[in-house]
């Protein structure tokens, strides 16, 4: 199955530093995966947060189902992750110690169909390490057109 889906969170590496990665299931209802396939949905302002040691993802918006009948989802409804107990148990207790969060990078299709979520742990940017991340991305730029001349 070739799929293309793949749906980034742009704005995750600008305001997190993102410190260890998990790929993580996500449960979701008929309509939603067929709005996934048709590429209507963002991660932008999701988070995911842990309530009884699940794993729970909220403001992922996935919009409704163009053909959907009076069954359609919700757009931003919580959505909960599948992941392994010890992988869960590990990120709760580094979530509640050191202060890190927990936010969605990316949304894809695998080569079955199934619609998996790359998940980061992340410590939050102050203004100032904005700003020296986009400087140093700026001097890299100029580096590499240097090079190609």
């Amino acid at each position: 199955m070739n799929n293309k889906i793949n749906i980034k969170n742009k704005r995750a590496t600008f305001d997190y530093e993102l410190v260890d990665k998990l790929t993580a299931g996500i449960v979701l209802t008929g309509t939603e995966i067929k709005s996934i396939r048709a590429g209507k949905a963002s991660l932008v302002d999701s988070y995911c947060f842990f309530v009884d040691g699940e794993l729970w993802s909220k403001g992922i918006h996935i919009a409704e189902y163009k053909f959907g009948n009076y069954q359609n989802h919700e757009e931003k409804r919580e959505r909960k992750l599948l992941l392994n107990k010890k992988e869960l148990e590990k990120w709760e207790r580094k979530t509640k110690e050191t202060g890190l969060t927990i936010i969605p990078i990316r949304l894809f299709l695998n080569e079955k169909g199934l619609a998996k979520l790359i998940i980061a742990l992340a410590k939050g940017k102050k203004q100032y390490d904005k700003r020296e991340t986009l400087k140093s991305k700026q001097a890299e730029r100029e580096m590499d057109r240097a090079k190609k001349f």
